[in-house]
């Protein structure tokens, strides 16, 4: 625990360095925050931007960072130098997980409070981006072991982040779309906080997402079982 918390810490003092994963955590929160309160258009759903932005925050922030993260220290060789120090590789993952897991759901703390949720649609809402961060943290880390530099790393998560963050969007202007994106996470999570209301779950909605986060945690693990960390 010493360790995981080490390098937990020394990832919070690295964040405030590194613009580039700086403003993952914060650019959709504050987007939220500026489009619920400036937009108001007649006929439109009520929390709609919230929802909107939740989706896109969920695709990008977390899957970005840790891809950002590990290949920038892989290409710098930290990596090399903290597994000579005794860390081992689940150490690292989980304390750069467990940071960027934190980071993001302070985010997801903004975006709910900008929302006209009840009490418990705000807990309902925070245990959905919960499961969506986590999510995109396995695919994250897969990239990010998977890639030798932090160029590579980002060059690889930008498209896999824009079908992730674009697609639950894109879904509700083109039915072809939808019926494509209803197979990944991102557009579950889209259905499942556009019904917070109610949260009336499907079993479609939990086996796509059970079956999304196994599937990642499968890639994740021929990643670093080929690659590693080093």
């Amino acid at each position: 625990m010493s360790n995981i918390a080490a390098i937990f810490k020394k990832q919070l003092k690295d964040t405030w360095g590194n613009k580039t994963v700086l403003i993952q955590f914060i650019m959709f929160p504050i987007l939220t925050l500026i489009m619920n309160n400036a937009v108001i258009i007649d006929g439109m759903p009520e929390n709609f931007f919230v929802n909107l932005f939740a989706v896109m925050y969920i695709g990008m922030a977390p899957l970005t960072s840790m891809a950002a993260v590990i290949g920038e220290e892989k290409e710098k060789n930290t990596l090399r130098v903290l597994m000579m120090s005794n860390v081992k590789p689940y150490q690292y993952l989980l304390g750069i997980g467990s940071y960027i897991w934190a980071a993001c759901m302070i985010g997801a703390v903004v975006v709910c409070m900008a929302g006209s949720y009840k009490p418990q649609e705000r807990l309902y809402f925070m245990m959905i981006m919960a499961v969506g961060i986590l999510a995109s943290l396995l695919i994250g880390a897969a990239i990010g072991i998977w890639s030798k530099t932090q160029i590579m790393a980002s060059s690889v998560a930008v498209p896999v982040m824009m079908v992730f963050s674009f697609m639950p969007m894109l879904s509700m202007f083109n039915t072809t779309i939808g019926k494509i994106a209803k197979f990944i996470y991102s557009e579950q999570i889209s259905i499942m906080l556009n019904r917070i209301n109610s949260m009336h779950l499907e079993m479609d909605n939990i086996c796509i997402m059970v079956v999304n986060v196994f599937f990642f945690a499968a890639i994740f693990t021929i990643a670093y079982r080929k690659c590693g960390l080093e």
